[in-house]
């Protein structure tokens, strides 16, 4: 069992920075694939990014990447959104997601755990 809570959500300008984490519990926290997913009011929830247990492969949907930044720190059990040049169209709750099975990365159906989830705004 792995819970999740995600933290570092908050209000900021367009063109401005924030970097969330995702604080996990449990031993085999190292062995999971992670993922960052985010829903808007009358959106589905959508694929951000993910990483592999080994930190060797990430992987971002189109609309972040370049301005996103993934990593984790399995010694702290903690995985990390560097998110920069933030655009008011990132507004959203933004989820981390855990998994032990390391394929089909970007649909959130493959997740086993689930954060609470943390929201970002982006005024204009």
């Amino acid at each position: 069992q792995v819970q999740l809570v995600e933290s570092g959500g908050g209000l900021v300008q367009a063109g401005g920075s924030l970097r969330l984490s995702c604080a996990a519990s449990g031993r085999t926290f190292s062995s999971y694939t992670l993922g960052w997913f985010r829903m808007s009011p009358g959106k589905e929830r959508e694929f951000v990014a993910s990483i592999s247990s080994g930190r060797a492969y990430t992987y971002y949907a189109a609309a972040v990447r370049g301005r996103f930044t993934i990593s984790r720190d399995n010694a702290k059990n903690t995985m990390y959104l560097q998110m920069n040049s933030l655009k008011p169209e990132d507004t959203a709750v933004y989820y981390c997601a855990a998994k032990s099975r390391a394929y089909a990365n970007t649909f959130a159906t493959t997740y086993d755990y689930w954060g609470q989830g943390t929201q970002v705004t982006v005024s204009s």
